[in-house]
């Protein structure tokens, strides 16, 4: 029964934005709705390069690392409550290569850092791309399909390990906004 604005379309039919079609897959796929519909969307939604991108409406042609990872967070959930066919997973590999090619933080063509919000650390993760949101998907799609960590996400793992303080948590890079 939930509605997007400002044209109260119903949520579970799907928009432009990658990010939020993610969240609503999972969400409800997690409460048990009927969400193939958007499954389609989203699955149809890929571009070439593997990955999704919500500029696609303005003709984008290359992923984002934002778009990507929300799109997968919402197909893994989906796998996780609704089960999975081989499209699926087929689309779920294609964006993981998208941000393993990248080290999860590097320019395909350069190998240079995509910038320094990749690396703001923060929790709730909401939409923004981090390696840490992205090293988290990744352990939650290894365990879920059975298969080893890949080792092309090591070199994500150490601007992780350098934002610990000794006996506690992290520090967080930047505060979402909202109530949480």
């Amino acid at each position: 029964h939930c509605r997007w604005e400002p044209d109260a379309r119903p949520d579970c039919g799907g928009e432009v934005d990658w990010c939020r079609n993610g969240s609503t897959l999972a969400a409800g796929a997690w409460l048990g709705v009927d969400v193939t519909g958007l499954l389609r969307t989203v699955l149809d939604g890929r571009l070439p390069d593997g990955g999704w991108n919500c500029a696609w409406v303005e003709g984008a042609t290359v992923s984002s690392y934002h778009s990507t990872l929300n799109a997968l967070k919402g197909l893994l959930a989906y796998q996780e409550h609704a089960g999975a066919t081989d499209e699926l997973r087929a689309a779920r590999r294609a964006g993981e290569e998208y941000l393993l090619r990248r080290g999860l933080f590097r320019r395909l063509g350069t190998g240079e850092p995509v910038g320094d919000w990749a690396f703001r650390l923060a929790y709730p993760f909401r939409w923004y791309y981090s390696v840490l949101n992205a090293l988290v998907y990744l352990r939650a799609a290894s365990l879920l399909d059975g298969t080893p960590p890949d080792p092309r996400a090591a070199d994500a793992v150490a601007p992780v390990r350098r934002a610990r303080r000794p006996g506690g948590p992290g520090r967080q890079g930047r505060g979402a906004s909202g109530r949480r």
